[in-house]
């Protein structure tokens, strides 16, 4: 939007991340308050001018969720009613995302809802990484852009001796992924092959579909949750004959045991980027790389009416 301002704000989810953009942008953080009442109910208050300004809102799908889900919504919503001339939600790792299908009757498709949400609320558009699934941007009536970390995380990948690694996907629904790795790094890939057995509906690694054996395995995932299937995909990797295991993933959401696990484990290194706060290092195991300058060009493109195409 040439001859508009730029301002950027943040909701509570990640304000680093915001800070950061901001300081690659070199502009100032928008000012904005959030007030929570006794009775739980929140108020947002926007406290500088947007009027017919390009305005861009930060806010990031970490714990409590639906906390910075409803606070997104109303900052998106005090924004419309001050009249900011466009709003783009920045959400680095998207509310619900892995709601993207009913696949158990009864249930909604979250991720469906989410974006009617984000459209109701004044969303005039929407940037993000690295969605769990690409579909999700069918789900939307406004521009969706989806950035990949694929790029960043393989540039810091570059400063290890890979010359005798393979990529690893978890399982075969991840293996679409290894690709942006494996052709940029001209690494093999494998697949962990898993199967279910029983009604138990827990999937067991069986088989390996490439060649592990004498290898430095680098398993590549989208998010890290409660780190139980990078575990247990380090361990089968292991039994093979991997020499090593390094884990590479874009959204590090690391709920529950997820710390606890990595510093038991023998994973060598994860490495994963800021989408989410990272609080614990979990001793030094975890890498955070800083996607901030990759968000800042595209919200800088966006603004300027420039193609995002390289970005992707």
């Amino acid at each position: 939007m040439n001859g508009t301002k730029l301002k950027i704000f943040t909701g509570s989810s990640h304000p680093a991340l915001a800070k950061s953009i901001c300081q690659h942008l070199d502009i100032p953080l928008g000012e904005s308050e959030v007030i929570r009442f006794q009775n739980d109910n929140l108020m947002i208050k926007i406290k500088e001018n947007v009027r017919e300004c390009d305005v861009f809102v930060v806010q990031t799908a970490s714990t409590p969720v639906n906390d910075g889900l409803v606070e997104l919504l109303i900052m998106i919503d005090a924004l419309k009613h001050a009249s900011a001339g466009r709003i783009t939600a920045v959400i680095p790792y998207y509310f619900y995302a892995r709601s993207d299908k009913k696949d158990k009757p009864r249930i909604s498709i979250t991720a469906r809802l989410v974006a009617d949400l984000l459209q109701t609320a004044g969303a005039n558009r929407v940037l993000t990484m690295d969605l769990h699934s690409p579909q999700i941007q069918g789900f939307f009536r406004i521009p969706v852009d989806q950035l990949v970390a694929a790029p960043t995380l393989c540039s810091y990948m570059r400063t290890w001796d890979l010359s005798n690694s393979v990529l690893v996907a978890g399982d075969v629904g991840e293996a679409k992924g290894l690709g942006r790795f494996a052709n940029p790094l001209h690494l093999p890939m494998a697949i962990v092959d898993k199967r279910r057995f029983g009604d138990d509906d827990r999937a067991v690694a069986t088989n390996i579909v490439g060649e592990v054996q004498g290898k430095n395995c680098i398993i590549v995932d989208d998010e890290i949750s409660t780190g139980g299937t990078i575990i247990e995909a380090t361990n089968f990797l292991l039994t093979q004959g991997a020499l090593s295991v390094r884990v590479v993933a874009t959204h590090p959401v690391l709920v529950g045991p997820a710390i606890e696990r990595i510093r038991n484990s023998v994973i060598k290194e994860i490495t994963v980027t800021n989408t989410l706060p990272v609080h614990d290092r979990a001793d030094g195991r975890i890498t955070v790389l800083n996607v901030a300058p990759l968000f800042a060009k595209a919200i800088r493109r966006i603004h300027d009416g420039d193609s995002l195409s390289s970005l992707f």
